[in-house]
């Protein structure tokens, strides 16, 4: 994952790229533990699970989807609602356990409530 760091880039941002880039060399996910990768932006959330040794993903949730778009908002109730969905998903396709990706992001807020809601319908990690 290539970033281009710019004179006038916010901190913050370089901040939470080094550590996505430290987290990320640690974690891998496969067809049996798959990597739940998460993306937040001020609007909308997604989830993937993905499997990196194929280099595909299994699944995934949005906020972005047709059926999603009126219901969940991206706040942390919405956070637990897609998290809740994802876990729904991950059942019907017999998925149980996988591994946290949280891309740099703090555990806090939307990807804590997100993290737990998922743990509650039933993934493990």
């Amino acid at each position: 994952m290539a970033i281009k760091i710019r004179k006038h880039t916010d901190q913050k941002k370089i901040i939470r790229f080094k550590r996505k880039k430290r987290i990320r060399s640690v974690l891998s996910g496969t067809a049996e533990k798959p990597r739940m990768a998460v993306f937040k932006s001020n609007a909308n959330m997604s989830v993937q699970l993905i499997d990196d040794e194929k280099g595909t993903t299994l699944l995934s949730a949005s906020t972005l989807e047709k059926d999603q778009r009126g219901k969940v908002k991206n706040t942390i109730d919405g956070a637990k609602a897609l998290g809740k969905l994802l876990a729904d998903r991950a059942k019907q396709k017999k998925i149980e356990t996988v591994v946290f990706d949280r891309a740099g992001y703090l555990y806090h807020g939307k990807i804590k409530a997100l993290a737990d809601a998922a743990r509650e319908a039933g993934l493990k990690f």
